[in-house]
């Protein structure tokens, strides 16, 4: 049994960076090597289910991401000096901003969920769709079980 842990472990981080790879190589042969892909992934997020509600503060967006508040600054720096996000205050709550995807930023957003949606097809090659839906459910499930874990552990400190 141990040997299957440190194994998944292996294929874990393996899979992990094999997937950044190759994201990372689609998004240079797109031009959006610039782009901080989840960040903007999840700011279209926010605008698209309500544009009059959007603000989303750093703190937000980093629990959304799983970084800290610093990465998200820096993220959203790149992303507005690069011209793919504008911020401006929010008029229900004046200590926050709105962060607004500007029309290049909503370009780059569908360039990044194509690079995604290819990157994922080849990930997923020879692979049913019923195969993929118990995958996903698997992911979830391994997710849910390490952040429950993390706020329990946070929660005793």
């Amino acid at each position: 049994m141990e040997d299957s842990f440190h194994e998944m472990e292996l294929l874990s981080r393996s899979l992990n960076q094999a997937h950044r790879a190759a994201v990372q190589a689609e998004l240079n042969a797109a031009g959006l090597q610039e782009v901080g892909h989840p960040m903007l992934v999840s700011i279209l997020q926010s605008a698209e289910e309500d544009p009059e509600e959007q603000c989303q503060a750093q703190r937000e967006l980093a629990d959304l991401l799983h970084v800290s508040p610093a990465a998200v600054a820096n993220s959203l720096k790149g992303l507005e000096r690069d011209g793919y996000i504008r911020r401006e205050p929010w008029q229900k709550d004046a200590r926050r901003n709105r962060v607004i995807l500007t029309e290049k930023g909503f370009q780059a957003v569908a360039g990044c969920r194509e690079v995604f949606r290819r990157v994922s097809a080849r990930m997923t090659a020879g692979f049913s769709m019923e195969e993929i839906h118990q995958l996903m459910g698997f992911q979830r499930r391994m997710l849910d079980n390490l952040l429950s874990s993390a706020s329990d552990s946070q929660e005793k400190e």
